[in-house]
């Protein structure tokens, strides 16, 4: 997301220029990285699941679809995923300086 918002930093200033506000651009940065979390998760489950039943002798002290293990796997991904640090530099973007970098 870091990289995402390099690359779009002129748009971004762009919007800054033209009046948005600090939460429209923060929005727009945690929208897209939650997009993504979504489609990794709607994959990503049914491809767990499955995986878990062919490992599933060689998979110690848990069982193969513990729910802990999916919980706690989900909360890493969205703490991952949120790109809070990413977006709130989105926000502080120069515009001036955002569109001189082109």
């Amino acid at each position: 997301m870091a990289c995402w918002r390099t690359r779009r930093t002129a748009e971004i200033g762009i919007r800054i220029a033209l009046g948005a506000g600090c939460g429209d651009v923060l929005w727009m940065v945690l929208r897209d990285s939650l997009l993504m979390l979504a489609i990794g998760v709607l994959l990503g489950v049914p491809a767990a699941l499955a995986v878990t039943q062919l490992l599933r002798d060689v998979i110690f002290g848990i069982a193969p679809n513990d729910p802990v293990s999916f919980v706690v796997a989900g909360a890493l991904m969205l703490a991952a995923a949120t790109a809070w640090i990413p977006a709130r530099r989105a926000t502080r973007v120069d515009p001036m300086q955002a569109l001189r970098q082109e």
